[in-house]
């Protein structure tokens, strides 16, 4: 699968002058389409020049805006695939003993870390780590189960973690206990919940930090979202895969029982004295 724009888009933020990083963040808002839009429209909503528009899309390393274009439309035709049109694709041909679905996801959790800073991973630690935050996690349909598995291990951490079950009523309700100061991490792949977006929208309003794991088309949530992980999804299957997004997960869980060492053992000391 080929590198998709929001990847491309991670790849060079570092590098990019304020006006292009603009651009980028406008695009991240309303992915992608803002980006299908005329450049004027797009550097208008940007907030930039028309020029600016071509030397980002430029930078991203497509030869002219339609190439850019083109590649945006076969994301958001990609995006928008259910399982019953995904049943009908041709498969590919199984080399060698390990089944096609297996060789898919091991390149998807590759593909997933080559676009994960180290610094992206260290700021999203520093804000799960800080003692004066409490953490909610929270995900939909297929994605709930790693939101669950996450704050498993997160509860033994560090205290102040709750996993957010039931009807999105129930989530509505947690959020007049959620401020400023914490961390609400969210799982949504295509085709992405309503009821989380709206969800993420009032958190986002109550000054909430999200962090947001999504596939490579991104969740509409990208806009409340301070750290977006677009791990890689798509499988020889009707099915996505959540298994790149569990080892983004379950590195975030090993990192952050590092972050607070001495605490997290002293934490996990006590619980086994309680059982």
């Amino acid at each position: 699968m080929k590198t998709g724009v929001a990847e491309l888009i991670s790849d060079r933020m570092d590098t990019m002058p304020a006006g292009e990083r603009r651009a980028a963040q406008a695009l991240i808002a309303n992915y992608p389409v803002i980006g299908l839009k005329t450049v004027a429209e797009f550097s208008q909503a940007a907030g930039v020049s028309s020029p600016t528009i071509l030397r980002f899309v430029a930078r991203l390393g497509f030869q002219n805006y339609p190439e850019f274009q083109a590649a945006l439309q076969d994301e958001l035709a990609a995006q928008l695939q259910s399982p019953a049109s995904r049943a009908g694709l041709p498969q590919p041909s199984r080399h060698g003993s390990a089944p096609a679905t297996v060789e898919a996801t091991l390149d998807n959790i590759r593909e997933t870390f080559r676009h994960v800073s180290e610094k992206q991973i260290a700021d999203m630690v520093a804000l799960l780590s800080n003692p004066k935050a409490a953490l909610f996690l929270v995900g939909g349909r297929f994605t709930d189960p790693v939101a669950r598995y996450m704050a498993a291990h997160l509860t033994i951490i560090r205290p102040n973690v709750l996993h957010l079950t039931g009807q999105e009523s129930n989530w509505r309700d947690r959020l007049i206990d959620m401020g400023k100061r914490d961390v609400l991490l969210i799982f949504d792949i295509r085709r992405y919940q309503d009821s989380l977006a709206r969800f993420a929208e009032k958190a986002h309003q109550r000054g909430v930090h999200i962090i947001l794991f999504t596939d490579q088309w991104l969740s509409p949530i990208a806009r409340f979202a301070r750290h977006v992980i677009a791990g890689r999804t798509a499988v020889p299957s009707p099915w996505d895969s959540s298994a790149a997004l569990f080892v983004v997960a379950e590195t975030l869980i090993g990192e952050l029982t590092r972050r607070l060492e001495a605490d997290s053992a002293r934490r996990i000391g006590e619980m086994e004295d309680l059982r």
